[in-house]
């Protein structure tokens, strides 16, 4: 027997789910979280799931893990005290930046001030042009320099960052060994290691971000790991990274910047392989959890991704998941401004103290004290009824609110819904519509524990007519965790013109890719039938600021990697440029930037595991209750549970759907069906 168990830690849940290879049995479970040391509910965690699977402890194979450490240390500033090695002149990069306002309306707001002060950061007497070439060599003497010099500032980790070290890593090498030398428990960044890639001040500020992390995750993780370890015996500890795969703790320790959305990223690999599964090649990720709420965009059954973010305010150029993260979830707060208009969010009471209706001591009313009072939440309570909530403080921080807006209770808890819905159709908005893509073409797959309760009324104001919810919604992170595969992403900055003796260029790049990822898999000792890789490309116009990553292969074997003619190249470029900016040039000449590979070891698939029979007749609603849908009057509505409906089954709203992890809302007139793999989809009525 061998249990592969997946987690994600969110702000007020920590989600599991286990696999028994053997059985194929599939369990779930949710424990609170305890953000003050996450591994805590983790292995509380893992210890109740494995009583659910009838599993002993030894029999742990894998523990895949979704972790927001990382990017709340970023957020918080939390980090270690770093010390920065640059070439000379270059000493004030970081404060240079892009010399742009992120706040231009606010003349009394800045830029967030360096994670390295300027008396950390030291200039070493070296140069490397453009093309490769070194014109002042690093001296054995300076080396010694400047190791001396940084001994002065007591750091707890380095970051080398020296000017065209993608093209000639070499001095960055000797400087890191050097310091290795003389400070052998220190954690050492180098920006040919962390981001080998053209565009100094984004692999500068990635570089002194991972620096920043490596002292607080690898605590973190030698934490868990330990914890794991002593509990659980053999069991691998794998930790996911943004662009939706796995790797391994000891990376993870070298690349804790690539964390930096290992929680969302989880959910949308969760949400693509339900996509899969009932072949909807289009959808919107929808994910509402306790404190915010991530979407992503699937086209052509394809994940939007990216190679560049802004994290608690610092450049982050690194492989990821193309999400969009706004502050609206069930644990947002209702406040007032200066100019007296009620907002939502992004404030949130988190797990603790937790909105008011937890009983934890929190009194301002929250998204999920509105649903409360509007009678969509259950009064019995959460997971099942394990998690009781205070529906009197719930009313009573919702009737603070709506005395000073002058309405009734339920109409102020509408009011709060209606904004926070607002707050989500902007980001749903900004990677549908902004980036040339209609949302009424797509399926909007609606998960986490709050996705399910709003995802009616997002849907109505983007126009889409169809949504789509998985049999657990609330645990979709951590499932997610379990469908992902180990991943690396390799890089080599080419800036050759898109042509025929370019893309032979591109060739003999991907050659080079394609040795590096083979060394790869042996290390992490993935089998060969497990192999598989992709190749893009980044692409821009000639002095065009920003690239096109152009994918030149799908999913593939690294012996069947084929580069197709520039020509086609180019077509597609031209098409994703009108399709991202309005317009495209067949003219202009085109620039290849960067060539990318990306190496993937497969793991078995997550079974579907619904073991439902197939409806025939109808359901009977286990209760019913007065749930407010608009402004008008509530509604009597039957309640149902989610375990209960077999598949086939249909409802036609008003309707609530209760489960474990999640609500699920039917509005009046809408229908709702269990499909084939136990999704439940709804068709909104116009």
């Amino acid at each position: 027997m061998a249990i592969w168990i997946g987690v994600d830690v969110g702000g007020t849940f920590t989600d599991l789910v286990g696999w028994d290879d053997v059985t194929s049995r599939v369990r779930i479970h949710k424990t609170p979280s305890t953000p003050a040391n996450p591994a805590e509910a983790i292995l509380h965690g893992i210890a109740e799931l494995l009583a659910k699977l009838d599993a002993g402890q030894r029999a742990v194979r894998d523990v895949a893990h979704g972790t927001t450490v990382g990017t709340n240390a970023l957020i918080q500033r939390k980090g270690g005290r770093i010390a920065l090695i640059t070439t000379d002149g270059f000493r004030d990069l970081l404060e240079i930046g892009y010399q742009n306002r992120p706040y231009v309306y606010d003349l009394h707001r800045d830029i967030p001030p360096p994670l390295v002060p300027r008396t950390r950061r030291f200039e070493v007497d070296e140069r490397v042009t453009a093309g490769g070439n070194v014109i002042v060599p690093l001296a054995d003497q300076e080396v010694a320099r400047i190791v001396d010099a940084v001994a002065t500032t007591d750091p707890e980790a380095f970051a080398i960052c020296l000017l065209f070290s993608y093209l000639r890593p070499e001095h960055e090498r000797r400087l890191g060994a050097a310091l290795k030398d003389r400070f052998p428990d220190k954690a050492i960044s180098l920006s040919s290691e962390v981001q080998p890639e053209f565009r100094e001040y984004a692999r500068f500020s990635t570089t002194v971000l991972n620096a920043f992390l490596q002292p607080v995750m690898s605590r973190y993780i030698e934490s868990l790991a330990g914890g794991i370890g002593a509990a659980f015996g053999g069991a691998r500890l794998t930790i996911s990274h943004s662009d939706g795969g796995l790797m391994s703790g000891a990376l993870a320790h070298r690349f804790p910047v690539r964390t930096a959305l290992s929680g969302p990223a989880a959910g949308v690999t969760g949400a693509f392989e339900i996509a899969r599964r009932v072949q909807r090649p289009n959808a919107i990720t929808f994910d509402m959890g306790g404190t915010s709420t991530d979407v992503a965009l699937i086209k052509d059954s394809v994940v939007a991704d990216s190679y560049g973010s802004v994290i608690g305010g610092f450049p982050v150029r690194l492989p990821m998941v193309d999400v969009v993260t706004v502050g609206a979830g069930g644990g947002s707060i209702a406040w007032f401004d200066r100019d007296d208009l009620m907002k939502v969010g992004p404030l949130s009471a988190a797990a603790d103290p937790g909105p008011a209706c937890y009983g934890r001591g929190g009194s301002q009313a929250t998204v999920t004290d509105a649903n409360l009072v509007l009678q969509r939440l259950s009064p019995h309570g959460l997971l099942s009824g394990r998690m009781q909530l205070d529906n009197e403080a719930a009313r009573h921080a919702v009737d603070l609110v709506a005395r000073q807006l002058s309405l009734g209770t339920e109409h102020t808890a509408l009011g709060i819904i209606e904004i926070v819905v607002a707050n989500m159709v902007r980001a749903i908005r900004s990677i549908s519509i902004e980036r040339g893509h209609d949302p009424r073409d797509f399926l909007l797959l609606a998960f986490g524990g709050g996705g399910p309760l709003h995802a009616r009324q997002v849907a109505a104001e983007l126009g889409i007519r169809e949504i789509l919810v998985p049999p657990h919604p609330g645990i979709l992170c951590a499932e997610g965790l379990m469908a992902s595969g180990l991943s690396e992403s390799f890089v080599q900055t080419i800036h050759e013109p898109l042509s025929f003796h370019g893309l032979a260029k591109v060739t003999s790049c991907v050659s080079e890719l394609r040795e590096t990822a083979r060394r790869w898999f042996e290390a992490e000792a993935i089998p060969t039938a497990q192999q598989r890789c992709r190749v893009s490309l980044d692409l821009a116009y000639e002095r065009q600021s920003f690239e096109l990553s152009i994918a030149l292969t799908g999913e593939v074997e690294l012996e069947r990697i084929e580069i197709p003619a520039d020509t086609e190249v180019h077509r597609h470029f031209l098409a994703a440029h009108e399709r991202a900016y309005g317009y495209s040039s067949a003219e202009d000449p085109v620039l290849i930037v960067n060539c990318r590979l990306k190496a993937i070891g497969l793991r078995p698939r997550l079974p579907v595991h619904e073991d439902r029979s197939q409806g025939k007749g109808g359901v009977r609603p286990t209760g019913r209750r007065e749930v407010w849908f608009d402004r008008a009057a509530p509604q009597p509505t039957p309640i149902y549970l989610r375990d209960d409906l077999p598949l086939g089954a249909r409802l036609t709203g008003p309707a609530v759907v209760e489960q474990f992890d999640s609500t699920v809302l039917v509005f009046p007139g809408d229908e709702a069906m269990v499909d084939h793999a136990g999704n439940l989809t709804i068709a909104i009525d116009r």
